[in-house]
């Protein structure tokens, strides 16, 4: 079968599309014919081999063998499975995030069980694969870790991206009054999903107006702390799903100094795990309150053009790969 490899971290130069042996399910795994696959921030740091904590887990100098692919998030149709699976059958058809898996960038694929889910009914292959990783991290940042409620003003950074346009949707489906922060050519796409207020990150720092919230969504974790805590209202919550680990340790400082010091404000780091909560997703797609928002759609062979143009920075929701026999 076909596969993107990397065999040294760099850039997308550095990918390969080549033929490698085709995965065999264990008893409790899925054997998929990967349809389509999606681009996430994981793919561009593992591919950069940052941060460097990432190396413990997949190699110092270059990815270990069995660690030389990228992709997690996929959908596809079921080919075989386990001895030991019980809600899949050959042929059906499903999607879910590979997590430290990987190998969705490939023509098959090998799953946990409790990794997938059926595929939402009213999607595509391609649409079903942004949701897993993204979605899931906007569900579990809002509801919970957020503890996001109805009426509650709630503030999206990075809201134009892969996770921030569903942070968006799903921060309506529970009530809650958005305003979403990204750069000025994303601001459509963020108004498009539902967003009551934008705000050009370029032309006003949120964290200077004045302006108070319930509830910080941080997709992006640019700016320090110690900034964000000043735009939360006193027993707010400031959740982050993306950013350096420079930004996680000062996350872990201050909540540390907000406990000793009794300060109401709560600051959080999305860490649940996989697939949790996209049974949830799914129903919210199937009932059309959910929708993917897909930026550029790229074949498997052209995952490096589709890599660099991730690393600009400039794409409006999601990138979808397209995985065709």
């Amino acid at each position: 079968m076909k596969a993107i490899v990397f065999t040294k971290y760099g850039s997308p130069d550095d990918l390969r599309l080549n033929e490698v042996p085709k995965p065999v399910p264990e008893d409790d795994e899925l054997l998929i014919r990967v349809q389509a696959s999606s681009i996430n921030s994981w793919d561009w740091e593992y591919l950069n081999g940052i941060p460097f904590i990432n190396r413990l887990m997949f190699g110092i100098l270059k990815p270990r063998p069995g660690k030389q692919r990228l992709g997690a998030d996929i959908a596809g149709t079921v080919e075989t499975v386990g001895r030991n699976v019980t809600r899949f059958q050959p042929g059906d058809e499903v999607f879910g995030d590979l997590w430290d898996k990987w190998g969705g960038f490939a023509e098959y694929a090998c799953a946990q069980e409790s990794a997938m889910e059926l595929k939402p009914v009213n999607s595509t292959f391609e649409e079903a694969a942004t949701v897993p990783q993204a979605g899931v991290l906007a569900l579990q940042g809002l509801h919970k870790a957020g503890k996001l409620k109805m009426g509650q003003k709630v503030l999206i950074n990075g809201a134009g991206g892969g996770v921030g346009v569903f942070a968006i949707q799903i921060a309506k489906l529970l009530g809650a009054e958005v305003t979403g922060v990204d750069a000025s050519h994303k601001l459509e796409v963020v108004r498009s999903v539902g967003s009551d207020h934008v705000i050009d990150y370029a032309q006003e720092d949120f964290t200077k107006t004045g302006e108070l919230y319930d509830l910080i969504v941080d997709c992006q974790a640019f700016r320090s702390m110690f900034d964000n805590k000043r735009a939360l209202r006193p027993e707010g919550t400031y959740v982050m799903i993306g950013g350096s680990m420079l930004r996680v340790y000062q996350l872990w400082f201050l909540s540390l100094i907000g406990l000793l010091t009794g300060d109401d404000r709560k600051l959080r780091l999305v860490a649940e795990g996989p697939n949790k909560g996209l049974v949830d997703l799914k129903k919210y797609i199937e009932s059309d309150k959910l929708v993917p928002v897909i930026d550029r759609t790229y074949q498997l062979s052209e995952v490096p053009e589709a890599l660099r143009y991730f690393g600009e920075g400039r794409h409006r929701g999601k990138i979808a790969i397209t995985i065709k026999p």
